[in-house]
């Protein structure tokens, strides 16, 4: 959260500041109009500030018993005072302030939120941007609500160029001589649980709600990731592994992934399981394809593990999860991305797994998605400049994003138990393999393993006949030694 104020703004009291930024419970709230008294300074340990949030009415609120009200807010620095209009109620949660570059965290906030025309316009346009015209709507079990749209309309044919992209020939699915034999695990979802379907030459799109969008500013950054491949990582931007990874020359990757729901209670934090392919290029920004589920009450409102995808051409500044911006090409009418899985493994009970497939495929260069037996869709290899050949780097294994500054999250990774408790305990990934140039499917024999604090998330590998090259990982985040 960064502020920048002209010379002006920063001597006169009368003039408003451009923009400051303020967070709690993980969300990034912008300020606008806000005046400063005293003028902030390299010098000054107290600044008050006052002015209205440029945010909306969110569901749900920031915490349980807090409910948003329009007005504005006055803040200052060093606890010193903190006050309100007497309509606001108190939300006692992490609460920071950005100024002058320097972060300030504050026990607790009397804070509101002004609803904004221009805003809330905003939001109506991103929404009718990324839900399209539907045949049919279904309502699934767990609240979602699935649009069965043409496979014309599809967000990834709002960037032309793409349409030339499709063809009517199945693409051409790597060899599996050098694999372990078995049935590929398969993807169930909530949304048809009961029977429900997407009509042929349609897909199912999970609707995208209004409250959804507001908890992102801009609303821009909505579906972008904050997730981070090994090759980008900051450990102190929030981002923790525990994965398995190799360096080579591969043209795609495979594994079965063990599905839990892990906790997690901040909103702007996630934790996934997933395997991925990047471009391994010192003097080049990212280019990578995920694929795994993802616990992220940021993008799917509650705990439930979620199938999903992402990719990106530079780094994250463009790309998105599943089909929030144009990208991806879904040519599936029965996988939903972002939908809810089912059923989900227990502790020392019954375990529960996905099967994933990405390659290149080598007649039309794209990259290609199979969940399960099941055909998804393809990432056109136009998108990605440094992808247009092959992969160089593959990661198998969980990312948990910590938004929290002070003490560590409490977000669970896996099942929420270290690799060392096993099967039926531990989150694992089994049979990781890859592709190689000649289309064939072998195992990943030689990979290293990363954990950047073991004290909180930890992995392990091992060998066994009819899981190929495995891996268990996990933890809960909260152990008294991990800091």
């Amino acid at each position: 959260m960064a502020n920048s104020f002209t010379d002006k703004s920063l001597h006169e009291n009368s003039s408003p500041s451009p923009v400051a930024s303020i967070s709690f419970d993980g969300y990034i709230h912008r300020l606008h109009q806000l005046r400063w008294s005293p003028p902030p300074s390299p010098s000054a340990s107290t600044v008050a500030i006052s002015g209205s949030l440029h945010q909306f009415r969110r569901s749900p609120p920031p915490s349980p018993s807090a409910s948003m009200v329009a007005s504005t807010v006055s803040i200052s620095f060093d606890g010193r005072h903190l006050r309100s209009p007497p309509s606001v109620l108190t939300v006692t949660s992490t609460v920071s302030i950005s100024f002058n570059g320097r972060l300030h965290r504050l026990p607790q906030l009397f804070f509101s939120i002004s609803q904004g025309s221009e805003s809330k316009k905003l939001i109506e346009d991103h929404l009718n941007k990324i839900n399209k015209p539907f045949v049919k709507s279904i309502h699934s079990p767990d609240g979602d609500i699935i649009d069965c749209v043409l496979f014309h309309l599809q967000p990834a044919f709002d960037r032309l160029e793409l349409k030339a992209t499709v063809s009517s020939d199945p693409p051409t699915e790597p060899s599996n001589e050098q694999s372990k034999k078995g049935i590929a695990s398969e993807l169930k979802q909530k949304w048809s649980s009961k029977g429900e379907s997407c009509p042929d030459g349609t897909i199912p799109i999970r609707r995208t709600r209004e409250y959804e969008i507001f908890r992102s500013v801009p609303v821009s950054y909505f579906g972008k990731s904050n997730s981070a491949s090994i090759k980008t990582n900051n450990i102190y931007n929030g981002h923790e592994h525990a994965i398995g990874y190799g360096f080579g020359e591969f043209y795609g990757a495979k594994a079965t992934l063990n599905v839990w729901a892990p906790n997690v209670s901040n909103p702007s934090e996630f934790s996934l399981s997933h395997i991925s392919i990047s471009s391994d290029v010192p003097t080049d920004i990212l280019n990578t394809i995920t694929a795994g589920w993802q616990v992220s009450p940021k993008l799917g409102k509650d705990n439930s593990p979620r199938l999903f995808i992402y990719w990106t051409k530079d780094g994250s500044r463009s790309g998105c999860y599943n089909l929030l911006c144009s990208g991806f090409v879904q040519t599936s009418s029965k996988i939903a991305l972002g939908a809810a899985i089912y059923p989900i493994s227990t502790y020392n009970g019954q375990q529960f797994d996905i099967s994933l497939l990405i390659w290149k495929e080598p007649k039309s260069g794209n990259w290609w998605l199979k969940v399960g037996s099941s055909l998804v869709g393809y990432w056109p290899a136009t998108l990605f400049p440094n992808l247009q050949e092959k992969a160089t780097l593959v990661e198998f294994g969980g990312e948990v994003y910590n938004g929290l500054l002070g003490p560590h999250t409490s977000a669970e990774m896996g099942s929420g138990h270290f690799s060392n408790e096993g099967f039926g305990k531990a989150a694992y990934i089994r049979n990781l393999e890859v592709i190689d140039r000649k289309h064939k499917t072998n195992p990943l024999s030689k990979f290293s393993l990363l954990a950047e604090k073991r004290s909180c998330y930890d992995i392990t590998t091992g060998f066994a006949d009819n899981w190929g090259h495995y891996i268990y990982f996990g933890g809960s985040g909260n152990e008294p030694t991990c800091t």
